[in-house]
């Protein structure tokens, strides 16, 4: 695998591949921000910190921060970013032209700085629809996630979810089914979700995607912080079953609602969760079971819909 030296910069600085003890820690999201905000001040790139050992730098970094940033560049990780390849799992960062223009516009500075993926790249961002909560469905729930799935693959519109089980794996089994396509957001291991995959991945109708270290085990926070990533990569997102005021499906969907990042629909019946009924109150779109059209005409049902919710203006934002 080649990097460009800005991707390298990026991996190395940002990434635990290659650390295998806590001597030096990588950059988190809130460290290499300002970072890059300086590098930009000073009409620079990511690959001029290579060089902040043997030259004076612009950038007047502290000696803790110079020494931080000498034993992370310094590290090789070549072969770490091998082995990966042979797994099919490539990184992609904030320094990438081809980094999904979704996360930049609506995170900005939020925006992972780097993300591991398997299979089909170009799928990030492509117009789709988000399908998100839990893992235990009644047949409502079940049902609904199922139509989603099949409206996506009829439609030519991705999928997009979290590959985890309930509405993510419902929603993306029926999507590739109808020859389809989708996109999982991982909060844990990648390299683990490629074994059950590789048909679509190898068919190019899927890719999976993390913002964690590709053999990362799960943790409530990185469940939690995916969420935000499934919103802000769609066009739609529908709500299918929701906990009150707790849980990564709650936060997700407040967030999005706040933020404006995309219309967002909630399931809508008569024994539906108390929290898809507080959702509806926050502003949330009513999305009926049942729904009274076929699949194919999901998206412009959702577009008609959402028509008269404003745009949120985009900002410029950081490599």
């Amino acid at each position: 695998m080649k990097l460009s030296s800005d991707s390298l910069v990026l991996v190395l600085l940002c990434s635990q591949l290659g650390l295998e003890d806590d001597i030096v820690k990588p950059l988190s999201l809130r460290e290499w921000n300002p970072l890059a905000r300086r590098l930009q001040a000073a009409s620079l790139r990511p690959a001029d910190l290579l060089a902040v050992s043997t030259t004076d730098s612009p950038l007047e970094l502290s000696p803790a921060e110079r020494a931080r940033i000498v034993a992370l560049l310094a590290r090789d990780v070549q072969h770490e970013l091998d082995h990966l390849t042979s797994l099919g799992i490539l990184p992609i960062t904030r320094a990438d032209s081809d980094y999904p223009e979704r996360y930049r516009q609506r995170l900005k500075d939020a925006a992972p700085a780097i993300l591991f993926y398997a299979g089909e790249k170009a799928l990030l961002g492509q117009p789709g629809i988000a399908v998100v909560g839990s893992r235990h469905l009644d047949e409502a729930g079940q049902e609904c996630a199922t139509f989603v799935g099949n409206a996506c693959g009829m439609s030519g519109m991705v999928l997009y979810s979290g590959g985890a089980r309930g509405v993510d794996t419902l929603s993306m089994d029926a999507a590739l089914e109808a020859r389809g396509s989708a996109v999982g957001v991982l909060a844990d291991s990648l390299t683990r979700a490629i074994k059950s995959r590789k048909e679509a991945l190898n068919r190019g109708d899927l890719c999976l995607v993390t913002p964690h270290s590709p053999e990362a085990g799960f943790s409530v926070g990185a469940a939690m912080g995916r969420n935000r990533l499934i919103y802000t990569l769609a066009d739609y997102a529908i709500v299918v079953a929701s906990d009150a005021e707790t849980g990564g499906t709650w936060a997700g969907a407040t967030e999005a609602l706040k933020n404006g990042w995309l219309p967002v629909f909630v399931l809508e019946y008569e024994h539906m969760s108390q929290g898809n009924r507080l959702l509806l109150e926050k502003g949330a779109l009513a999305f009926p079971h049942p729904f009274q059209e076929t699949p194919a005409k999901l998206p412009g049902w959702l577009k008609e819909k959402a028509s008269e919710l404003p745009s949120q203006p985009s900002q410029p934002s950081l490599f």
